[in-house]
């Protein structure tokens, strides 16, 4: 029998039996999984309890990781290598958040001494970040561990001490209640409140989360149509909410004259292109759907070589593959048949059609045809299609990039020592990240990472997803103002007992070791 790291065999029941599930009303459910979260006391545990109970759900997670794998493939047909490789992921940010509370500076604590001899006199004012309370998450379908139940959006609210109500996606229901089931009873075992996690499933059930007046702050990914009503009714909601949604993103990728300048490098550029659109489906937030080419330089002719060429690291490229979902598979055929038979539009590759599977699809246009009719080409088609988009000129490159919306990503292919200032300036107003001689799926964990960008991207561009600053989303500030030092928190008392980085009158303080 497997054991998380405590040795106590976690229970194989769901957070909701099947039984209780029809007992309940959609209502009820949330009402009751919202309610219990709440009451978890999790907002007053410490930053080093955070830490631990992170840690101890991370080493929980690898250690059902076989299990977790198999249950994964089976309700999402992606492979083993890609499932290993996400639940790694998934037990890295744990720890990685974990590693952020510890360190403490998330928390921005900021001390200013009272001073009479100004004008107006400044009294003791004592500013921190703490948490929001409850939070809802709505799992994605395409990363079925790392943007999900035990996604970045769950491991950083819990970090920040703020309770989580996942709502599951129907695309993977056993994971969801088998990772819920094993994250709680770790919590339990190193003595942490297993109720600060909670699953509900169905979609009157997020309609409710997203409605539930104890409910602070949403964090969702999914499609722009899908996130949009939800942020509509955290807008409309008697008190709003703050709604983190990660919705449609184009991720332009544009190829410079000097970056294909001869046979070897367009050969080159082409087949890392076909290894990025077509990985694991195109099922990616980052996938390069758009990719601005120079005309002439033989571009198509190598993409479509390099798509009926051999296996590459992520997979067979070009190779069929099953979508996630029944669903998404029957949007990526009306999309990429829609685009195919635009008057507008070259059909340069279509891989061979087969039941349940999706392969490869390439559209190409000029650049002129884009600006008139750009609309329909920035609509994200979710899976292994992308457009390359002919230019002529820089003037007429410059017109095509002046329409694009906001992405989580922007690319450019440059030749060495090229100067490419001002396109990197253009493409940085309308994406998060921005990418030289590289592609953009792929998302470091680390304190630099930004995956967020402009509507339709995201909904708050001024967040990410991904990073250290993942954890700003769930917290919110307060200022303590001539207050006895029994009812500050330990992070603004004097002496910075526990040695949190803080400005002190103005002055940034990092304690040594």
């Amino acid at each position: 029998m497997n054991t998380d790291a405590s040795g106590i065999a976690p229970r194989t029941e769901p957070p909701f039996t099947r039984d209780e599930r029809v007992e309940l009303t959609p209502a009820n459910e949330v009402e009751l999984a919202v309610a219990l979260a709440a009451a978890s006391g999790l907002e007053r545990s410490s930053r080093a309890e955070r830490g631990r109970w992170l840690r101890a759900i991370a080493d929980a997670v690898e250690a059902y990781r076989d299990e977790l794998v198999a249950i994964a493939g089976e309700e999402t047909h992606l492979s083993a290598a890609r499932l290993n490789g996400e639940v790694t992921r998934t037990a890295t940010q744990l720890r990685f958040f974990g590693d952020v509370v510890d360190e403490g500076s998330y928390l921005e604590a900021t001390i200013d001494s009272p001073d009479a001899s100004l004008i107006p006199p400044r009294p003791s004012l004592r500013r921190m970040l703490r948490p929001l309370g409850v939070v809802a998450v709505f799992a994605a379908s395409n990363f079925p561990f790392a943007f999900s139940v035990l996604g970045g959006d769950t491991a950083s609210a819990l970090a920040a001490g703020c309770p989580v109500v996942v709502k599951a996606h129907p695309g993977h229901p056993r994971l969801s209640r088998r990772i819920t089931s094993i994250a709680r009873d770790a919590l339990a075992a190193a003595s942490g409140p297993a109720d600060a996690l909670r699953l509900v499933e169905g979609m009157e059930q997020g309609t409710a989360l997203v409605e539930h007046p104890r409910v602070t702050a949403v964090g969702f990914t999914g499609s722009t149509r899908g996130g949009r009503a939800l942020f509509d009714l955290a807008s409309a909601r008697p008190a709003p909410i703050p709604f983190y949604g990660e919705l449609g993103s184009i991720n332009p990728v544009v190829v410079t004259r000097a970056a294909v300048a001869t046979p070897a490098q367009v050969a080159g550029v082409a087949a890392g292109l076909a290894g990025s659109f077509t990985r694991d489906g195109g099922q990616y937030c980052t996938k390069p759907g758009l990719v601005f080419v120079p005309d002439g330089a033989g571009f198509e002719a190598a993409l479509v070589a390099a798509l009926e060429g051999a296996a590459d690291g992520a997979g067979v490229t070009g190779a069929p593959q099953r979508l996630l979902t029944d669903g998404i598979a029957a949007a990526f055929d009306r999309g990429s048949v829609a685009l195919a038979e635009r008057s507008d539009a070259e059909l340069v590759f279509a891989g061979e059609r087969a039941a349940d599977v999706a392969s490869p699809v390439v559209v190409a246009t000029s650049a002129a045809a884009f600006v008139a009719a750009h609309e329909a080409y920035l609509e994200e088609c979710f899976g292994p299609l992308t457009v390359l988009v002919r230019y002529g000129s820089d003037e007429e490159l410059a017109l095509a990039l002046d329409v694009l919306e906001g992405s989580l990503t922007a690319s450019i292919q440059l030749a060495p020592d090229e100067d490419v200032a001002a396109l990197a300036d253009r493409l940085v107003q309308v994406a998060g990240r921005l990418v030289f001689n590289g592609w953009p799926t792929g998302v470091a964990i680390t304190w630099g990472q930004h995956h967020g960008g402009g509507w339709p991207a995201t909904t708050a561009s001024v967040h990410t997803s991904v990073g250290a600053t993942a954890i700003r989303r769930w917290l919110t500030p307060a200022t303590w103002q001539d207050a006895p030092a029994a009812v500050l928190p330990p992070e603004l008392a004097d002496g910075n007992p526990l040695g949190v980085p803080r400005r002190e009158d103005g002055v940034l303080v990092v304690p040594a070791g």
